[in-house]
């Protein structure tokens, strides 16, 4: 029997999504409580290996098992047993070529960006920060030049894994949030750091170190060393991926939103 999940966790406490030889991943905490309410090992797939610090209001994934357990014991159950910031958000059985990563027809990411002197405190490790105000309308017209399918070198991590660096970016919106910034994207899928590598580097255009057309040239010029650094994880949100509607799952995308 195959199981789809919804969880939602606060990427802050784990060392990322994907499993580690010291068990501090989601996936170590989930597989572990998936196993005890199963009574044998689990394995799960995600839609998106989260880093470090990285948050999900909606990470999808599917996992195999041989017992029949009813949904509750999938939500309610794991939740007892998971830590308190990770906890399933719906369960539900789905036939065996349903595949979190592989159907998955596009991923959500949003970032919350603080731009002020202060440093967040409420909200600390759930934004990002920069310490001065931001050019928000620099910043939109740097993002349109991200837009469409391109080869996104420049914004690449040199640890990637991807096969091809070209991908189709169908959103990038850049907006306010109450007093934060709000990037909003929209991919088939996302290279490692990608996200991360182009919010550092249209700040630095929102901050007035480089006009908004140095992000176009960034792109052509598909070296990842004239780009900014790589913003900190604590503002980006996995908020879920799309699935062909044949498989009928729960909503499996859900937003992101924090009361500043």
């Amino acid at each position: 029997m195959r199981i789809a999940l919804g969880i939602e966790y606060a990427g802050d406490v784990f060392c990322g999504w994907q499993s580690q030889p010291s068990g501090c991943g989601v996936q170590d905490a989930l597989e572990r409580a998936l196993g005890q309410i199963a009574g044998e090992p689990i394995t799960t797939i995600a839609a998106g290996r989260t880093d470090a610090g990285v948050h999900a209001t909606s990470q999808i994934v599917h996992f195999d098992t041989a017992k029949e357990r009813p949904v509750t014991a999938w939500v309610r159950g794991v939740n007892t047993l998971l830590p308190k910031d990770a906890g399933i958000l719906w369960a539900q059985p789905v036939v065996g070529d349903f595949h979190a990563r592989f159907v998955a027809t596009a991923r959500h990411y949003t970032y919350l960006l603080l731009a002020r002197p202060e440093r967040p405190a409420l909200n600390a490790r759930r934004v990002g920060w920069y310490h001065a105000p931001l050019d928000v309308d620099a910043m939109r017209v740097a993002a349109v030049h991200l837009a469409g399918t391109h080869d996104f070198s420049a914004f690449r991590a040199a640890e990637c894994q991807a096969k091809s660096p070209v991908k189709a970016l169908t959103r990038i919106d850049v907006g306010m949030q109450g007093s934060l910034i709000r990037f909003d994207f929209s991919a088939d899928a996302f290279l490692h750091h990608m996200l991360r590598n182009i919010v550092g580097s249209i700040v630095y255009v929102g901050a007035g170190k480089h006009p908004p057309a140095w992000i176009g040239e960034l792109l052509v010029a598909r070296d990842r060393t004239r780009a900014a650094p790589t913003f900190a994880p604590d503002g980006l949100y996995l908020a879920g991926a799309d699935y062909p509607a044949r498989f009928a799952l729960p909503a499996t995308r859900r937003d992101v939103v924090l009361p500043y």
